[in-house]
């Protein structure tokens, strides 16, 4: 039986004892019945996971024995930047739930001139806090050991002018380059694909990008390219584009 996973923002030392999360407390004590002597693996984001085991239930208090540890590492060879237009509604946990089980390893949320969703300073910091939150849970669920970084959401044109341009490629996700996408699949990775260590992929709001903004994307040093003859929700996109991206040059 798979042992539920449970992520501490604190060290873990084999022998020590830790208080779990308030939020994972609740859910093992009145959820999933936790008692004492329940064996639970524990990690903190440093690529190690610790064997662990409930020690004491109080209400929805719950503290837990730490086991031995081991490196298990579950990441992705390939280093993909997912830069993410902000949908709206809660379609952003889906993209940051889905990314994260996919192996992405940067989130930069973006605000775009066709963006449905405008947040201010502090509302990209709390949104940043929670989508953490959200990455956090699905890195328990899939066997991650390290989280991916998520940013605050800011506008695109200012990412787009701190851009360091990497090794790897650099790819606009957009409907009308729909014929583009097996140039750009051979221009990204062609006969030497085994050697991309490093991807950026840019996925557009609702209405797609402006055409300024596309001009701005290929003097970044970005490609335009498409995900096949129809027109993709922005959240569908995204795990397209993840999918497509781990199978040609990843681990899938």
């Amino acid at each position: 039986m798979r042992l539920t996973r449970v992520y501490v923002e604190a060290a873990l030392t084999s022998g020590s004892r830790v208080e779990l999360p308030p939020e994972t407390a609740s859910h093992l004590a009145k959820v999933l019945r936790a008692r004492s002597g329940d064996e639970i693996t524990l990690f903190n984001g440093d690529g190690r996971e610790f064997s662990g085991a409930i020690e004491t239930v109080r209400g929805s208090r719950v503290s837990a024995s730490v086991g031995d540890g081991r490196a298990v590492d579950r990441e992705s060879p390939l280093n993909i930047t997912l830069v993410q237009c902000v949908p709206r509604g809660d379609r952003m946990d889906l993209i940051v739930q889905k990314a994260t089980e996919l192996g992405v390893a940067r989130i930069v949320p973006v605000l775009s001139q066709r963006s449905v969703v405008r947040l201010d300073k502090g509302q990209s910091q709390s949104k940043a806090i929670h989508w953490r939150a959200v990455a956090v849970s699905a890195c328990e669920q899939c066997g991650r050991n390290r989280l991916p970084l998520i940013e605050a959401a800011r506008p695109l044109l200012s990412f787009l002018g701190e851009s360091m341009p990497g090794d790897g490629p650099r790819l606009v996700f957009e409907p009308e380059s729909a014929g583009r996408a097996r140039a750009a699949a051979q221009a990204a990775g062609g006969a030497a694909a085994t050697a991309i260590v490093d991807a950026q992929v840019a996925i557009g709001p609702e209405g797609g990008f402006a055409s300024d903004e596309l001009e701005a994307f290929r003097v970044a040093g970005f490609s335009r390219v498409g995900l096949g003859p129809r027109v993709l929700r922005a959240e569908t996109a995204a795990i397209a584009a993840m999918v497509w991206l781990q199978a040609r040059f990843g681990d899938m």
